[in-house]
């Protein structure tokens, strides 16, 4: 993986899919190539480093063409460098392949085409999916549609392709198994990307590719059909996405921009689901199974990285409004194991970008198994909207940022509206008790708003934190997720090691830790379990600790026994999360920054991982 971009039709092809996959490079990647054909040759340009490293090695060279594919790759198989790069070509130069995902059959099948005398360049899978389809095309004497359906018959695991064949110019193949495609419609032209984000800006019509669709794609025509060789007729839907979306609008970086767009996004997670004069709530994509909800035994939520952390979140909420038990898995490892899973039970998915190959694995064994199986994700036409029974869309916008932000605290207000409606139909809430839940979430885009004035102190307390090499986080309760989820922004955008622990935990172990170099991150806002937290506190600071606390707007206690303090409004305790990560994210931000790390594409790491 990790970005395809592909053109075909009349205009110069060598700057549409530069551009494009500019657009993509919030996914993360390590390597850069493009394959321009301009009918009678293809001039390929491949190398370690950035799309600017790539967009250098063309410049001034006479590249034309009307047709071209590139892809930026997150190395799975084999370092990042200009061999390994895509486009991978097949041994005799008659197929040229761009692909996400992983083969992972790919030795089996190296090893039989190595017994033909098939040589390899590359140590990529890649290379070994484009060697199998030309030796199928050679041997069997088989048109280039039919050795990719054949090869791709062949391989087991996952796949988002683009692929020409050197004897059929005019010609672009496609497809798709458990990697994201989408297919933009143009006139007199057409686009292929492993997300809309490239296309937007050259056309709203796209069409989602399912597993096992293939695409053959010529500028005046787009044919779609099954691995299986059946043609059928796609659906063509309006991409959801303005191109002002994936700009940075003035911000030095998307991650900055996306933190301070947290107002906006909370308010279209709930615009249009609140009713007039916050008398209800109404989330139509679930409108069909609240009932069940309402009846269920259980229900585990499956997620990865910071979906999981708001997972976590959700167990707390909707255990205490719902009372139904909740759990949470790693989809990761959920799907690893025999998960017990029986009639009654509910398995809801949580991803940003639905496209989270583990999330759509633990899905598929859920739904084998017999789960209604619902969906919280941000992206619509996704693998994940697509695969569940029912769900709902977090309208957060765009996130290009590869350390979430806006996603975790979009889909705690999900999970939120979810736990308050299936409460109340449960009885468990009165009419006076949800109205007011209601009305303080409307209030929240405010409170947000209010919360964002830390960043000055954030930036003040980034500097003078910015070397340290360890930081601990604490947090109970509801706040322990937070504290989880300040960590990973930290040590995933600047590198440095950090670890969340629930508060009472601290003296199991990482209180051997503590010094007067430790900074220790406690988050701390007024909810039911504060005298406790003061006490872990006053633990800290017997070792010499520092303490930098998130607390409640005129702190009275804590705020004379830390360090520093980072002020966030008050709000119920379900609310709590929302607000309390936001001064985490600015402090991550700002270390990062000063450190001169890459802080919207960190290394190593990539948006939407469509690997297992």
């Amino acid at each position: 993986m990790c970005g395809i971009v592909g053109y075909i039709g009349s205009r110069p092809a060598l700057g549409i899919v530069i551009n494009g996959l500019k657009r993509l490079e919030y996914r993360g990647y390590d390597s850069a190539g493009i394959a321009v054909n301009d009918g009678g040759k293809t001039q390929i340009f491949k190398c370690a480093g950035r799309v600017r490293d790539l967009e250098e090695m063309v410049n001034g060279k006479d590249v034309s063409g009307t047709i071209a594919m590139g892809h930026t790759r997150w190395a799975t198989h084999g370092e990042p460098n200009e061999i390994n790069a895509h486009p991978q070509v097949s041994y005799r130069g008659h197929f040229i392949v761009v692909h996400n995902g992983i083969i992972e059959n790919y030795g089996r099948i190296k090893r039989h085409l190595e017994g033909r005398d098939v040589k390899f360049t590359s140590q990529t899978d890649t290379e070994v999916l484009a060697n199998l389809m030309e030796h199928l095309y050679l041997e069997g004497d088989l048109t280039a549609e039919q050795a990719i359906i054949m090869a791709l018959n062949k391989v087991e695991g996952t796949y988002g392709i683009a692929v020409f064949c050197r004897d059929e110019p005019g010609k672009m193949f496609a497809a798709r198994q458990g990697s994201p495609l989408v297919i933009g419609v143009g006139d007199g032209e057409n686009f292929v990307a492993s997300d809309a984000t490239p296309i937007v800006e050259h056309t709203q019509r796209v069409i989602y590719l399912n597993d096992d669709d293939l695409a053959v794609i010529s500028k005046d025509e787009m044919v779609l059909k099954a691995i299986k060789n059946k043609p059928f007729e796609p659906d063509v839907k309006k991409a959801d996405l303005k191109i002002g979306e994936i700009d940075k609008e003035g911000y030095p970086h998307f991650m900055l921009k996306e933190i301070f767009e947290q107002p906006r996004a909370i308010h279209d997670t709930f615009r249009g689901r609140v009713l007039p004069n916050q008398s209800g709530l109404m989330l139509g994509g679930l409108h069909n199974v609240f009932d069940t909800m309402a009846s269920a035994d259980r229900i585990l939520i499956v997620a990865c990285g910071t979906s999981w952390h708001a997972g976590l979140v959700g167990e707390y909420i909707l255990e205490e409004y719902c009372r139904i038990p909740v759990e949470v898995e790693y989809a990761s490892e959920f799907r690893y194991r025999d998960p017990v899973i029986k009639k009654g039970d509910i398995v809801l998915a949580i991803s940003q970008s639905g496209e989270t190959a583990d999330t759509l694995a633990a899905i598929k064994l859920a739904k084998e198994r017999g789960a209604m199986v619902l969906g919280i994700c941000n992206v619509v036409g996704s693998s994940i909207s697509r695969e569940t029974n029912a769900g709902v869309f977090t309208h957060a916008g765009p996130e290009i940022g590869v350390a979430s932000t806006k996603a975790f605290t979009t889909q705690v207000v999900t999970l939120a509206m979810i736990a308050f409606e299936t409460g109340y139909r449960k009885g468990l809430l009165d009419e006076i008790r949800y109205r007011s839940l209601i009305e303080e979430l409307v209030s929240l885009p405010v409170k947000i708003e209010n919360t964002l004035k830390v960043n000055d102190q954030a930036l003040a307390l980034a500097k003078i934190y910015k070397d340290s090499t360890n930081a601990l986080y604490l947090g109970r309760g509801l706040l322990y997720p937070v504290a989880l989820e300040g960590a990973l922004k930290l040590k995933e955008i600047s590198y440095i090691h950090a670890e969340g622990y629930p508060a009472a935990e601290m003296k199991h172990g990482p209180i051997a830790l503590i010094d007067e170099h430790m900074p220790v991150m406690v988050v701390a806002t007024k909810e039911n379990s504060y005298d406790k937290i003061v006490s872990n506190i006053q633990e800290v600071k017997a070792r010499k600790g520092i303490v930098i606390a998130v607390v409640t707007e005129g702190d009275q206690v804590i705020s004379k026994m830390a360090d520093y303090v980072m002020e966030v409004p008050e709000t119920v305790s379900v609310f709590a999360p929302v607000l309390a990560v936001i001064p985490l994210q600015l402090f991550s931000y700002h270390i990062a920054v000063l450190r001169g790390c890459n802080v919207d594409q960190p290394r190593n790491l990539a948006k939407s991982v469509t690997v297992e």
